[in-house]
């Protein structure tokens, strides 16, 4: 088990705060976000679109691995990992908490 818990990785809730589709990136249904950590806002980029729109996941609660360094997708920095599921079409499906919690808690 590493010192960032028994993922190898910090994962923290986080709400997304703003989203707008990512026209400029090469892959597909790409989604720039900023996602309040509670402590901080930062920057994600997600492929969200095939199963979301931008405005319906303004305000929702995700998981976010934190620790993972950050990468430049087409001039947005991408801060953290925003975490999802395969659906039944093999597309990201968003992992979120069913209850409302802290901003920034971290998964254990």
């Amino acid at each position: 088990m590493s010192d960032d818990g028994p993922f190898g990785a910090t994962i923290r809730v986080g709400e997304i705060t703003d989203a707008a589709a990512f026209e400029e990136a090469r892959k597909p249904e790409l989604f720039r976000l900023r996602i309040d950590l509670g402590d901080e806002v930062v920057g994600s980029a997600a492929q969200l679109g095939y199963h979301h729109t931008p405005d319906e996941v303004v305000g929702k609660q995700v998981l976010c691995a934190t620790n993972l360094g950050t990468v430049n997708v087409a001039g947005f920095e991408s801060e953290v990992l925003t975490l999802g599921v395969p659906g039944d079409d093999g597309n990201p499906v968003l992992v979120v908490p069913d209850d409302e919690v802290p901003l920034g808690g971290a998964l254990y």
